[in-house]
Order: C-alpha cells, then sequence, then structure tokens
C-alpha cells in the first residue's frame, strides 16, 4: 500500500544550532529524504499566511513559507518506499503553535531537536542577520538587549536572540504534546566534534542504517563583516532592499542579495570575533535557570555552557575537531 504523503520526522531546532548541517548529512544518507526547501516552516502556520512581521528582510522572507496543506504534503511524494521522509524547520521548537499542530498532525512524527550553547547560538545568531545587512545594531549585546522592544515592533522569530536560547521551557512545553520517547536532543557540540557517531545516533533513533555517514557539510555560516564606514554606508542600502524585496518573487532576491553580501563583507574566509569573558558572563545570566530545567529534563548535562569561555564559529570548531582527530590517529 502506498504511504501518504507525509514527513517521518523533523528537525526542530533550534536556529543556529547545526539544523542545516545535519540536515545536509542526512540528505547524504540512502535511506532518508529530505525536503526541498530545507525549512518549509509548514507548521508555525495555521492554515493561513505568516503573519505580517516588519523587522529588516522579514516581508521578504516570509513569500518563501509554506504554509498551505497541498503545497507541503507533496513535497514528500518523490520519497522511494524504502525512505523515512524529513524536514528541518529550527524554529518548531520554539514555537509553541507548532507544538499543538504537528502532535494534532503527525501523532507518530520523531522529532530531533539539535541544541546549542545559548549565548554562542545568540551571537552566531546576530553574525547572520549583521553579515548579511539586515541587522542595524553593530554591537551584539546591544542588539541581544533590545530584543524586547523588537518583539513588541513585530519583527520575525528570528531577531529574537535571547528567547530562541530557552530550551529548557520549550521542551517542557512539547513534552505536553509529544511524548518525550519520540524526542531526540543532540548537541551542536557533538554534530562538529563527532559527526560520524552523531549522525549514527540519529540514524538509531530514526531505525534506518548506521554507518553510511561520517562527516557534517559545512554549516550554513557567514564570513565577518567588520563594522565601521563599509557597513555603514552598504547596510542601509541593503535593508532597503530587502523592503523592496517584498514586491519581487523570492528568486529574483536570492540572485541580488549576495551580490549586496559580497559589497558588505571584507572577507568571506574571516571568522567572528571572540566574545569576551565579560559580555558572555552578563548575558549567560538569561539562561542559567533554562540549561539547569534543560538538565533536568534530558538527563544531559549541560554544564560547560557555563562556562564564560567563547567557542568559536562552525569553521574554528570543525577544523579543530579536525585536527584533534588527526593527533589521535599518530
Amino acid at each position: 500500500m502506498t504511504r501518504a504523503p507525509r514527513p517521518d520526522f523533523l528537525v526542530i531546532g533550534a536556529p543556529k544550532a547545526g539544523t542545516t548541517a545535519l540536515h545536509a548529512a542526512l540528505a547524504q544518507h540512502p535511506d532518508v529524504f529530505v525536503s526541498d526547501p530545507k525549512e518549509p516552516k509548514y507548521f508555525l502556520c495555521d492554515g493561513a499566511p505568516p503573519p505580517a512581521w516588519c523587522g529588516p528582510g522579514d516581508k521578504h522572507s516570509q513569500q518563501e513559507w509554506i504554509w498551505r496543506a497541498d503545497r507541503y504534503f507533496p513535497l514528500f511524494e518523490p520519497a522511494a518506499e524504502r525512505q523515512v521522509r524529513g524536514e528541518s524547520t529550527p524554529f518548531y521548537l520554539w514555537s509553541q503553535g507548532a507544538h499543538r499542530r504537528i502532535a494534532e498532525a503527525l501523532p507518530d512524527v520523531k522529532l530531533v531537536a539539535v541544541v546549542r550553547d545559548p549565548v554562542d547560538r545568540a551571537y552566531s545568531n546576530w553574525m547572520h542577520l549583521w553579515s548579511d545587512g539586515l541587522e542595524p545594531e553593530s554591537d551584539f549585546v546591544t542588539a541581544f538587549e533590545r530584543e524586547d522592544e523588537r518583539v513588541r515592533a513585530g519583527w520575525a522569530p528570528f531577531w529574537r536572540y535571547r528567547e530562541l536560547g530557552r530550551y529548557g521551557e520549550q521542551l517542557r512545553h512539547l513534552h505536553a504534546y509529544v511524548d518525550p520517547a519520540r524526542i531526540l536532543v543532540v548537541r551542536y557540540r557533538d554534530l562538529i566534534d563527532q559527526p560520524g557517531s552523531t549522525v549514527d545516533r540519529v540514524s538509531r533513533f530514526l531505525g534506518i542504517r548506521e554507518g553510511l555517514v561520517d562527516s557534517i557539510p559545512r554549516d550554513n555560516a557567514r564570513g565577518f563583516v567588520t563594522p565601521g564606514l563599509r557597513a555603514s554606508v552598504v547596510g542601509p542600502v541593503v535593508r532597503a532592499g530587502a523592503r523592496l524585496g517584498q514586491f519581487a518573487p523570492p528568486e529574483v532576491w536570492r540572485r541580488i542579495h549576495p551580490l549586496s553580501i559580497a559589497l558588505l563583507g571584507d572577507s568571506t574566509a574571516a571568522h567572528r570575533p571572540r566574545l569576551d569573558t565579560m559580555r558572555r558572563q552578563r548575558l549567560l545570566e538569561s539562561y542559567v535557570d533554562d540549561i539547569a530545567l534543560l538538565g533536568e529534563l534530558t538527563g544531559q548535562d549541560f554544564g560547560d555552557w557555563l562556562s564564560p569561555a567563547d567557542r568559536g564559529s562552525f569553521d574554528e570548531r570543525a577544523t579543530g575537531a579536525t585536527v584533534t582527530a588527526l593527533s589521535a590517529r599518530r
């Protein structure tokens, strides 16, 4: 009997925590079919278009949300009978409405929640938007502390630097709708440091063959844009272009936007600056209670997130993990 087209698993969180890398790794597995686009965002909606978010670039990005059932479920029709089918929308972990909708529409679905040190995640989130020319605030901590103001102004979820990293609260709410046995929490650290064994762990959870994927593709990292004259001149132009982008088809903006990023960036290989100890410690205060809650819910130890040390970008960590692995073989 032919299966109904629907996902068997969802990678649900969190943004800038390695969901793109895990999605790309699973796409290499012969037993897996993943959606294109990677992030349909279907369960963020309730049979209606997304809210009219009004942050820089928000209206343009909303054009790519797939909110209609007759467009979402056909995404999974090309899958072979032997393949498990999935998609990766990291905001599903954050969205309480998505928890209910997922539970109602997909009562047997398996969920993979990828989590990352919340301060590092927020810093990467800010850097992504800053280096795209969309974030107007050149200081990360200032942008972090403006979150409530931006939420009141109607900016989209991706601007919630603090809130998106409170995984304990999010997981507790999700447990009210989905059996914890159908939720796998994966750490960003493990994806980078132990990619083969981490993908095997996900494979076991999904009930597919292990040992077929041993590497994680490069994350969707950006080269850092140094604050200064170039950013102050080009940034407003990019944000104006993003506002106009809402009136153009998404594929037009996808062709034009990389050109604007090239004007902003000093180097695509530039790493973001490390977050100094005092600033990181100040931001950690927003997460101490939630880190403890996450540990209680999962039985895992997240105490390393309380360290004042910045862990660096995806590329820095991946390079370090490769060097460590090579040294271990000698």
